[in-house]
């Protein structure tokens, strides 16, 4: 007699929250139902909080616009980026899941060499589960993918490795490229998939894009800042970018790993490379001092949680940044306030795991 069929739930179902920003209808979430349907989704609306936003039937999700943001967060709102994807960090602040993936709503399923529907999620929690290799570069890149191990010479000490705070995906079609280079190349599209994943090692900075990424909320959350953008502020488009570089010297202080690579998705449009331009220009000035900022940044040893070294973080951005532009103190002020949001919307104290309230649909 025919055994029935098992179910098996889909991994992380209940430990992981899907963040989307959006200004649009959500149609692009049908070619990810395969995937995403039996996660919990928060999307953060941005824009006009009066305009509706349509999600296909059969989500569970929770929706929030600006009137939310403000309920929600009072007085700090204000740290909360509008008219900018950078409002996606909302999501990341009232979640209370352990992991998070977020996606923008231009991204789709995209296909591996052999022509089969890559399930971006699976991969990312794939990298958040299996550990890192930052201290050591193995040759066969991530050692802990089937197939693969360490290399001779690999030091056994260190094949432990270390936590998984972030996991990075890439981007078939269009690419992830700034303003200049989307205007010296308008046609060019990636089409090179590359299968590996690779650990970034400790005291190397990368640009990290927010279009195709997954976290560890309880390893790295409070620094998945994505800074004052948009709306009323002299840039746009580094949002990510400030999240990344933050992101990493606090992981490599704490002894924590990120991984960058597979997996991929389909970036279908590309944005206006002139508007881009407007967004972009004094990033693009500044990125010149903020860099050399960063690898350069030591952290002090009593610094010995996310948010101590995020606070830390935010008196040295004043210090050092400043100086540059007024807009890095109005920054630093913005990135304690959003610790002090964290911290109060994610105490102990509250005893719940309930989220604040939106527009919620089962």
């Amino acid at each position: 007699m025919a055994q029935p069929a098992t179910h098996v739930s889909p991994p992380l179902k209940d430990e992981l929250d899907i963040v989307i920003p959006t200004i649009r209808n959500l149609d692009f979430l049908e070619m990810w139902r395969p995937f995403f349907q039996p996660y919990h989704l928060i999307i953060v609306q941005d824009g006009d909080p009066s305009k509706t936003i349509q999600v296909p039937d059969g989500f569970d999700y929770k929706l929030y616009n600006r009137n939310d943001v403000n309920r929600v967060l009072g007085p700090k709102a204000n740290c909360i980026s509008y008219k900018d994807s950078a409002c996606r960090c909302f999501g990341f602040l009232v979640s209370k899941k352990k992991y998070i993936f977020t996606i923008d709503d231009d991204c789709f399923v995209a296909k591996d060499p052999s022509a089969k529907e890559i399930n971006a999620l699976a991969q990312h929690i794939q990298n958040l589960l299996t550990p890192s290799t930052p201290f050591f570069f193995n040759t066969l890149y991530d050692p802990f993918r089937e197939g693969a191990d360490f290399v001779r010479g690999y030091p056994f000490s260190l094949r432990g490795g270390v936590p998984t705070a972030i996991s990075h995906g890439l981007w078939l079609n269009i690419p992830d490229y700034d303003a200049p280079t989307q205007l010296v190349k308008p046609l060019e599209r990636n089409t090179r998939y590359v299968d590996a994943v690779l650990t970034i090692p400790k005291g190397t900075l990368f640009p990290m894009c927010g279009m195709n990424l997954a976290f560890n909320r309880e390893l790295i959350g409070p620094a998945m800042y994505f800074g004052l953008m948009g709306d009323g502020q002299p840039i746009g488009r580094y949002d990510d970018m400030w999240a990344g570089w933050c992101a990493k010297v606090i992981c490599d202080h704490l002894g924590l790993g990120v991984k960058t690579g597979l997996p991929y998705i389909w970036h279908s449009k590309a944005s206006n490379p002139f508007v881009n331009l407007k967004k972009e220009y004094k990033g693009i000035y500044w990125q010149e001092d903020i860099i050399p900022f960063f690898q350069s940044l030591v952290l002090p040893k009593e610094c010995t949680t996310v948010e101590k070294c995020y606070i830390e973080l935010s008196k040295l951005v004043k210090e050092k940044l400043g100086p540059i532009d007024p807009y890095f103190h109005k920054l630093g002020d913005a990135m304690v306030t959003w610790i002090e949001a964290w911290e109060e919307l994610n105490s102990p104290r509250q005893g719940s795991t309930a989220q604040p309230n939106g527009i919620e649909k089962k």
